[in-house]
């Protein structure tokens, strides 16, 4: 993996500490690298991908960062809060929470299995409440949470998509309430809503491209790297008066 930290290395972020679930690859590994590039410490999550969080961290502390990959499945509340407190207590603390860690099942309702239903709401909904409740608790005044939610939330493009769009259109409400809850201690709650973006979930090359730019104002897939950027800028000092927001980017998906 390329060594994200460069010559455009920003320090806005230098004395943070950052923890992404689900962090080791695609979305996740993106915001990993550029939270790192803008000087946080970052700990991250990982459930089964062991060898591509290894190369992760071995790649930001080669240019000068530091990284911490924990394995944790988001669907076991223990697993996330002890990731949780790892994390706080290997940096000494914990400023900036980024609940990246999601699941994606789409098939037709009259098949849509309970198992999936439950594992879909336990990672994509549950964990993100889990992991935010852990977190607060160790954040000083002025900390951030960003989840990362869907542009699903306000479009479902075609059949299958409905218990997918349930969890993530649940962080709209989730996010506005807590606002209000962590709002006197300065801490803000926001939701990040990609569209199509170049993954392994969801490829730039796949099957469905095609018809995806085609309801898109801008006809391609996102990189990883623009949603990251959208990320650092809501853990940025610029961003303190934006909370309860869910904010899109997705070309125009929904628009």
């Amino acid at each position: 993996m390329t060594a994200s930290l460069n010559s455009n290395t920003s320090s806005h972020l230098a004395g943070k500490v950052a923890l992404v679930t689900g962090g080791s690859r695609g979305i996740g590994a993106a915001i990993v690298q550029r939270l790192a590039r803008d000087g946080a410490a970052v700990a991250f999550t990982y459930s089964s991908a062991e060898s591509a969080a290894r190369d992760l961290v071995a790649s930001i502390e080669a240019a000068g960062g530091k990284a911490l990959a924990l394995r944790a499945d988001a669907a076991d509340a223990a697993a996330v809060t002890a990731a949780v407190d790892q994390a706080t207590a290997h940096f000494g603390r914990l400023d900036i929470l980024v609940n990246n860690a999601g699941v994606l099942a789409w098939s037709p309702f009259e098949t849509f299995t309970l198992e999936d239903f439950d594992r879909t709401l336990a990672v994509n909904v549950r964990s993100v409440f889990v992991a935010t409740q852990a977190a607060t608790r160790h954040m000083k005044d002025g900390g951030r949470v960003i989840n990362i939610g869907s542009t699903n939330a306000d479009r479902v493009p075609s059949a299958g998509g409905g218990v997918y769009a349930m969890s993530k259109s649940a962080l709209i409400g989730l996010v506005k309430g807590l606002a209000r809850d962590l709002g006197p201690r300065g801490i803000t709650i926001n939701n990040v809503q990609p569209g199509p973006t170049d993954t392994d979930m969801n490829p730039a090359s796949g099957p469905q491209a095609e018809a995806l730019h085609g309801l898109m104002a801008i006809p391609r897939h996102a990189h990883g790297t623009e949603i990251a950027g959208m990320v650092a800028y809501l853990a940025s000092a610029e961003a303190a008066m934006v909370t309860g927001a869910s904010l899109s980017i997705d070309g125009g998906f929904a628009a």
